[in-house]
């Protein structure tokens, strides 16, 4: 394992938390690297300290989902073209994600999804104003499986008492791993916030808008499990 896994770097001291990733020099594509340059003057949101004015960024009143982690962005985007009544917010810090996912806003043409290319606990404290969200999604986050590593996980009691403070009445968290023992930490840490209550007897079959990746189904063909929670906010 890295030093910068092993250890707590300076700017996680000075930032008053641990981050859920360590950014790598990993590989950018052109096409990724193009789209990025071109597409984050249009659909990037830049991080500042201050709440989003989500009428103005969307020109429009409509409910507001905020996802955390997209990944390579196909999901988020088949879910934003799949819910044209809904705004998104995207969260994702890895360049060649957020390059691919604004080549899939180009090429579906999307007008309610935007990007936000930062720490997402600083997006969630800084830029989300309270009881301004219908519903948040946290699909398949770093599970960190090595013990000593777990505390880098994103589901962590501070950042879920965050997350439902950020939740209008009723508004839902919904939650999704391939990793056992992190469901479990999952439904335990949610299980525990005194603003949220679980829709289901523990977990929850996959809801119709959470599409099924390939590698999701390809997992589930070899016997590997998947588990959703969905909490609500309490009103």
């Amino acid at each position: 394992m890295s030093r910068s896994e092993d250890e707590t770097p300076a700017e996680e001291r000075r930032a008053g938390h641990i981050r859920s990733f360590v950014l790598r020099q990993g590989r950018v594509s052109d096409a990724q690297r193009r789209f990025h340059e071109d597409g984050m003057p249009r659909w990037g949101i830049a991080y500042r300290a201050t709440p989003l004015d989500f009428d103005a960024v969307f020109g429009r009143q409509s409910p507001r989902i905020l996802e955390i982690g997209c990944g390579m962005g196909e999901t988020t985007a088949l879910i934003a073209e799949q819910h044209p009544q809904n705004d998104y917010l995207g969260i994702e810090v890895h360049t060649p994600g957020v390059g691919s996912l604004m080549k899939e806003i180009a090429t579906r043409e999307l007008s309610n999804l935007r990007v936000v290319q930062h720490d997402a606990v600083e997006v969630v404290r800084d830029m989300i104003a309270p009881g301004s969200l219908a519903g948040i999604h946290v699909f398949f986050p770093d599970p960190w499986p090595k013990k000593r590593q777990q505390k880098r996980r994103l589901i962590q009691p501070a950042f879920a008492t965050l997350l439902a403070t950020r939740l209008a009445p009723t508004g839902y968290l919904h939650c999704a791993t391939d990793w056992e023992d992190y469901a479990e930490q999952m439904l335990a840490v949610l299980s525990g916030e005194a603003l949220l209550a679980n829709m289901a007897n523990g977990y929850t079959p996959r809801p119709p808008y959470r599409p099924q990746t390939k590698f999701e189904s390809r997992g589930l063909r070899l016997g590997h499990g998947v588990w959703d929670l969905v909490f609500r906010r309490k009103g």
